[in-house]
């Protein structure tokens, strides 16, 4: 099973669990780090998320891996906000934050002028 077919099935999950918390799912990620497996679930809620919640959200979401059975390998789940690096990847992410002061990554270095590769065609 690829990644990307793990983690669509993980956050199909997922969803429902943090809906009826009243929470989103800001992001999920399957990485290894040395030799060990990491399942990171980030979360958000109107106020901010609190460590009670993340505890919650874990409880559930651990129970529904170990009936599903979902992910092979032995893994660690970690649940936590995505604090200050919280990503923007729906359109609503950014209408919500609009008028705030981002941090942009690139795959390629900008030129001076900020305005991208000058060389490549669009």
């Amino acid at each position: 099973m690829s990644q990307q077919s793990l983690i669509s099935q993980v956050e199909a999950l997922v969803l429902p669990v943090l809906e009826a918390l009243s929470m989103e799912l800001v992001d999920l990620e399957y990485t290894r780090e040395g030799t060990d497996w990491f399942l990171r679930v980030f979360i958000d809620k109107e106020g901010g998320v609190m460590l009670d919640d993340c505890a919650e959200v874990s409880r559930e979401v651990s129970a529904l891996l170990e009936v599903e059975d979902i992910v092979k390998t032995a893994y660690r789940l970690e649940v936590s906000s995505p604090g200050l690096d919280r990503p923007l990847k729906k359109p609503a992410d950014y209408q919500r934050f609009v008028g705030s002061l981002v941090k942009v990554k690139t795959y390629e270095q900008l030129d001076p002028d900020g305005r991208g590769n000058s060389r490549k065609t669009f």
